[in-house]
């Protein structure tokens, strides 16, 4: 936490623990975040490509919705931020899922906590916004600073594929989960990066890209069966 960032409350502290439990219904078990293509293709085959996967979707999609996420939740305009993401987001079928992710997302915090800043972004976008934003919008809603909703999203960059690769693999757990612990001083220096990239504004946003994951979605969203959405 950097100098002059307010000390998230018990409160608050808590409502992360619930804003990112992978039980908390925004539907993101349905997604492997690229990995069962990236499995099909041989390039996931065990815990240390596994890693490599984490690693590398982690400083790339990772890191442009933790910038995103944090920048909503430190009040710029949802809707430019929408408009960012889709500029952010080439693949047709991530553009799809982000927004469908987002729209479940928006429904699960309503719910959880109330708040006419979501009700709007609910009727200026009635498809769904992109997942990120709505992240990032909850997590203001909820109490957290900026470092917390880039915490969020850059857990859920990772942990989302890991557990899909046990599914998808049937990888031991604990090599998953060990996974995520190597993975956690990373976790951290990209989280504070987007933090501090939110503070510049819209423009000082990461826009990292990642052509594979991109090709990849396209692929996996054509296969007429699969077991994740993406």
């Amino acid at each position: 936490m950097t100098a002059g960032e307010a000390i998230p409350s018990a409160a608050s502290r808590t409502a992360l623990l619930v804003l990112a439990d992978g039980r908390f219904p925004a539907g993101g078990h349905a997604h492997s975040g690229g990995a069962e293509a990236a499995v099909k293709a041989g390039r996931v085959r065990d815990a240390g490509t596994l890693e490599a996967f984490c690693r590398g979707r982690l400083h790339t999609a990772g890191l442009t919705a933790a910038g995103l996420a944090a920048a909503a939740a430190a009040g710029l305009d949802p809707l430019a931020l929408d408009e960012a993401a889709d500029a952010r987001t080439p693949s047709p079928a991530l553009r799809a899922a982000a927004r469908r992710l987002g729209r479940q997302l928006t429904r699960a915090v309503r719910a959880t906590w109330p708040s006419p800043e979501l009700d709007a972004l609910a009727a200026a976008r009635p498809r769904g916004a992109h997942q990120p934003v709505v992240l990032g919008l909850a997590a203001r809603t909820a109490g957290l600073t900026p470092l917390d909703a880039a915490y969020a999203a850059v857990y859920e960059s990772v942990s989302g594929p890991a557990t899909a690769v046990v599914r998808l693999l049937s990888l031991d757990p604990f090599d998953a989960t060990g996974v995520l612990a190597r993975l956690t001083p990373e976790l951290d220096a990209v989280a504070a990066r987007a933090a501090d990239a939110a503070r510049g504004g819209l423009d000082a946003l990461p826009a990292c890209s990642a052509p594979l994951l991109d090709i990849m979605a396209e692929v996996h969203a054509a296969w007429p069966v699969r077991l994740f959405a993406t």
